[in-house]
């Protein structure tokens, strides 16, 4: 019996030891698993901050249509499957909410306006978005965005326009067994048309009420297929004013390269085509035709402005950007009631009235102003932002009625060049040498750590920028306009602009029936009591026979039908 137990003993003690062992060489070949893996790791993170010259898994594109076995692409990882569709719904939403904003440029235009012309500015903004759209989808994605690009992908290949992509191609390709392949491109392409549509619209309230169709046309598309994409490829395109100092420039959302350069186009357009006729002689014939309107189109403008500052992160895949789009739209906020406010309270100085006109005026200023710092400023900052951009638009303002300019550069090109400057003035880096920019919460950095003296390269930039975007805008501005204005073809006549270009030119002959609406009848030949009849193509709006007080001259008629937004 004592046998028996000694030997079952042994058994399980040699049980015992065989599952150890066995359990030992469990352990040891997870250990080499793990220590393959994380060399596989290194290899590939070395690889990804490599210079590029090995080929890298990397380089294979990424298939929806992935299946095992494939050698000629690699599957999207679940992470980037979630991130890919979150950063599409936040860019197709943003570039919408741009896209509204054109609704409310026609608004606040049409309300600045006489009411004579009013169908003829609405043509304009039409024709902005439609043949804006052309040439962008012709030219102007290719030279703003179409690369090529460097071998690192960082930087424009020749610094100053890109050459590929026209009209779209490459953003579908073909896979060797025929199914398509999308890509990224058209997202992009759409998010970026919106901003693209927003410089051309800018200009179409500057030369309201005296350039002709056909011009306008022609500027319309060759801004939006040349000038306003080379301006990006130098910038939002990783051009040479991305690399030009240690930080490059500064410019979240476009004070810089959407507003100022459609403001310089319109104070050169307007100061070729010279002011409407009896503009400065009259001005209190100029007011705006509809404050409605012009409230209306700015909270509008408001309301599109989320998209416009907050879209400029280009994605929401994850909670760091969902924080900085969420101090973006803080940002914009307190601009935007700020910069009103300071307009408002300066107009009540002046005037000793309520100019509600200027306080549309002021918010776009503060808006405006905002757009370029959006993502690299603190709340405070955003406000004294905002106070200097209003006051910056009543002092251009003020300027452009003294030297007889009729424009409205003061709101878009005044307040857009202080906007791009504020950005490196105003960055929230820590103290004055840490500068952030591009970077959000972080500070800009390369192998040493974060750059020192930042902030003084960021203002070089950013003061270069202005400089070229105002030499270009405003030098092919030139170049289209002059022709016309040469040959005489640029300006309606003065007959026709005092008669109403919608009577002339547009068919119906008015924009409103205010006076058949107020007689109830469908005939303009039945005038109702209290109702003076409307001359044939002058503004349709009642206006009463009694004699009312005549309004004072206000400051808002310094940019009266050249629209501010």
């Amino acid at each position: 019996m004592a046998r028996l137990v000694r030997n079952a003993a042994c058994l399980g003690l040699l049980a015992v030891a065989v599952a150890d062992k066995s359990l030992q060489d469990r352990v040891a070949a997870l250990e080499r698993l793990l220590a393959q893996q994380e060399e596989l790791l290194q290899a590939q993170t070395l690889e990804l901050h490599s210079d590029g010259s090995a080929r890298r898994l990397q380089d294979l594109p990424k298939s929806i249509h992935y299946a095992a076995g494939d050698t000629d692409s690699i599957p999207y990882t679940s992470e980037e499957k979630i991130t890919g569709a979150l950063d599409h719904i936040w860019l197709i939403l943003c570039g919408a909410l741009v896209m509204f904003m054109q609704a409310g440029f026609a608004m606040v235009e049409a309300g600045s306006c006489r009411a004579k012309n009013v169908q003829n500015i609405l043509l304009k903004n039409l024709t902005d978005v439609c043949v804006g759209t052309i040439g962008w989808w012709a030219s102007g994605w290719a030279f703003a965005y179409g690369g090529p690009m460097t071998s690192d992908g960082s930087l424009l290949e020749n610094g100053f326009v890109g050459s590929q992509q026209f009209f779209g191609v490459g953003f579908v390709t073909y896979k060797a067994d025929g199914q398509l392949e999308p890509t990224t491109g058209p997202l992009n392409w759409f998010f970026q048309w919106a901003f693209c549509s927003a410089a051309a619209t800018i200009v179409s309230g500057g030369v309201a009420e005296r350039v002709a169709y056909a011009p306008y046309v022609v500027f319309s598309f060759l801004m939006t297929a040349w000038v306003y994409p080379v301006i990006v490829a130098w910038t939002w395109g990783y051009g040479w004013l991305a690399s030009v100092t240690s930080v490059g420039f500064m410019d979240f959302a476009g004070s810089g390269v959407v507003h100022m350069t459609g403001g310089v186009g319109a104070l050169v357009g307007a100061a070729i085509a010279g002011p409407r006729s009896g503009r400065f002689q009259t001005p209190d014939e100029f007011g705006p035709h509809s404050l409605p309107l012009m409230v209306l189109g700015t909270f509008i403008l408001w309301f599109g402005w989320y998209g416009f500052n907050c879209g400029s992160t280009l994605g929401m895949a994850d909670n760091a950007t969902g924080m900085l789009a969420a101090q973006v739209a803080m940002n914009t906020t307190i601009a935007a009631a700020t910069g009103g406010l300071v307009v408002f309270i300066l107009r009540l100085i002046m005037l000793r009235k309520y100019d509600i006109g200027g306080f549309c005026n002021g918010i776009l200023a503060g808006l405006v102003s905002i757009t370029a710092p959006c993502g690299n400023v603190e709340s405070f900052s955003a406000f004294f932002i905002a106070i200097i951009g209003a006051l910056v638009y009543q002092g251009a303002s003020s300027l452009l009625k003294k030297v007889k300019v009729d424009d409205a550069f003061a709101v878009h090109g005044a307040a857009g060049a202080w906007g791009v400057l504020a950005a490196a003035l105003f960055d929230w880096g820590n103290g004055v040498d840490l500068h952030h920019g591009w970077s959000g919460f972080a500070c800009t950095a390369d192998d040493n750590g974060c750059i020192k003296g930042g902030n003084g390269d960021a203002l070089a930039a950013n003061l270069l920028e202005v400089i070229m975007i105002f030499l270009w805008s405003g030098g092919w501005t030139a170049l289209i306009f002059l022709p016309f204005r040469v040959f005489r073809k640029l300006r309606v006549s003065d007959e026709d602009q005092e008669y109403g270009i919608d009577s002339v030119k547009h068919s119906p002959a008015k924009a409103y029936s205010y006076s058949d609406m107020a007689t109830g009848s469908t005939s303009p030949s039945s005038p109702s009591k209290g109702v003076a009849q409307v001359a044939p193509g002058t503004s349709s709006l009642p206006v009463a026979t009694e004699s009312a007080p005549k309004p004072p001259t206000t400051a808002f008629a310094e940019s009266a039908g050249a629209a501010p937004a």
